[in-house]
């Protein structure tokens, strides 16, 4: 009876080590089999502009981790090597850029880049800023008003102060126009052209400025607060020089783009470009 006893128990303290084994290994299982669903996200490498390219890049990276896919987010701080990169095929998309840049690229370089989904994410809107001068109707005559000297800000800058009522352009003139352009100037404002970056700097000496959005954000200003008038979402501005993904043709229709280009065009990102950027960044999906 006794050595039946102890043949019991030592069956039944096998059986336990048996089963700590087992559930040891399953519990080894299943970490490894973890490790190889994390492994097994599919990457999107994405070239990215600065503020506010950036941020709205690393809103949307969490969901698609969700998704399945893993974000490897590279920044530039020029326009050409984004473009470069991704027809080298260093990279497999790229968020930055507006589609008249795309085009003239492809010229230049003899690449074959395309608008992911024939999609338009966001523009940053021009705005009439107050110098010296805190209000368009306080204008004096002769005033100075700074715009961007480049073609593509300039041109915006000049239909938005015909539309402030400022100046007149010639009839059928468009984002292309220039100073001389322009027809009528009742006021005699002197228009100075500055570097784009620089304009936003020369607030303190002159009456009036025409700033990027980007550089709004950079100098702490607030779109919604101190413009005294910007670009709208439907302007022609918005509509030419919206942000567009940017990918090598081939790939346009891979899944993985289709799973990038869905996630911005959510209502979660509409909701942080509105929040975060407070009219500097306009949504225009």
């Amino acid at each position: 009876m006794k050595r039946r006893v102890k043949h019991w128990i030592w069956l039944g303290i096998l059986g336990s080590l048996l089963l700590g084994t087992t559930a040891c290994g399953s519990s080894k299982t299943i970490e490894k089999e973890t490790a190889v669903t994390a492994e097994e996200k599919q990457i999107i490498r994405v070239g990215s502009g600065v503020t506010p390219h950036l941020e709205i890049i690393e809103n949307v990276k969490e969901r698609l981790s969700e998704e399945g896919y893993e974000l490897e987010i590279k920044v530039f701080e020029d326009f050409v090597l984004p473009n470069k990169a991704l027809a080298e095929g260093d990279l497999d998309v790229n968020l930055y850029q507006h589609e008249p840049y795309l085009i003239n690229f492809n010229a230049e370089h003899a690449t074959d880049l395309v608008v992911a989904g024939e999609t338009k994410f966001y523009f940053l809107p021009l705005g009439i800023y107050p110098g010296k001068v805190d209000s368009l109707d306080k204008l004096p005559e002769g005033a100075e008003v700074a715009i961007p000297n480049d073609l593509t800000n300039g041109g915006r800058a000049l239909l938005l102060l015909q539309e402030a009522g400022l100046i007149t352009l010639k009839e059928g003139v468009d984002i292309t126009a220039t100073v001389n352009d322009i027809l009528d100037n009742p006021k005699q404002l002197k228009i100075v052209e500055l570097e784009a970056s620089q304009v936003v700097r020369s607030l303190a000496d002159i009456d009036l400025a025409v700033i990027n959005a980007n550089f709004v954000l950079d100098a702490g200003l607030n779109v919604q607060e101190d413009a005294l008038l910007t670009e709208t979402a439907d302007s022609k501005a918005a509509e030419k020089y919206a942000s567009i993904v940017a990918v090598e043709a081939s790939k346009q229709d891979d899944a993985a783009i289709q799973a990038f280009i869905t996630a911005l065009r959510s209502d979660e990102t509409r909701n942080f470009i509105n929040d975060t950027y407070q009219g500097a960044v306009i949504p225009v999906f």
